[in-house]
């Protein structure tokens, strides 16, 4: 078993999905329907990692996420249909390891679950860096030369991906695999277009290379 989730979430098709995918995943789950309850639940089990609504009808997922950080640094996945960026600034500073907006993909999801407890093993770096490009994997944000570049979740977990060993090929299916929590034929164009973004936010365009019919490889400083 991959460790326990727990699950808060009031709506009942959400709720089942998120739990089947989990569960198919390797992980045990348990499924709370309110704040309140999976305040207690929490206390009882230390689940390793908690999928939190935001929108409850008892207590709203804010609140619950700040009496659970008063309790431990179990880590916290927000899951919420607010897609308003001043919500996702609330979450992350409440103490919230990673946001994911409704609708969304299954997958993706278990990816990301995944990608935050690969982050909190007892040996996982706490920053990469590749020439001037700086990766701060808890706070998850990304500088060049000292200035922070704005990235979404997926464009920020590709980029360490590929920086973790720099000079490796890292295939795209790999990368799929990794990033996205998926397999099927033609994925691999969605690599492309997030390398593709990628390029140009850091304004570094020969820091990931290409491997033709291969994937891509972050290029170590000379």
């Amino acid at each position: 078993m991959n460790g326990q989730a727990l699950v808060i979430e009031d709506d009942e098709a959400i709720g089942g999905l998120v739990c089947a995918y989990l569960e198919g995943e390797g992980f045990g789950v348990v499924w709370e329907r309110t704040g309140s309850t999976g305040l207690e639940v929490a206390e009882q089990i230390d689940p390793s990692i908690v999928v939190l609504d935001v929108g409850l009808p008892d207590i709203d997922g804010f609140e619950v996420c700040r009496r659970l950080r008063q309790a431990s640094q179990r880590p916290i996945l927000f899951l919420t249909a607010r897609d308003e960026e001043v919500d996702r600034i609330v979450g992350l500073e409440l103490g919230a390891d990673d946001y994911v907006t409704k609708p969304f993909s299954p997958r993706e999801l278990v990816a990301r679950v995944r990608a935050i407890l690969r982050r909190l093993q007892p040996d996982a770096p706490l920053a990469l860096q590749v020439g001037d490009v700086m990766l701060d994997l808890r706070r998850r944000v990304v500088s060049v030369e000292g200035r922070a570049v704005p990235l979404r979740t997926m464009e920020f977990d590709l980029l360490a991906a590929l920086a973790e060993e720099p000079g490796r090929v890292v295939s795209r299916d790999e990368l799929l695999r990794r990033v996205w929590g998926i397999t099927f034929p033609g994925g691999t164009r969605t690599v492309d277009v997030h390398v593709s973004q990628l390029r140009k936010k850091l304004d570094r365009p020969d820091l990931i290379a290409t491997v033709r019919g291969t994937g891509y490889r972050v290029l170590p400083p000379r």
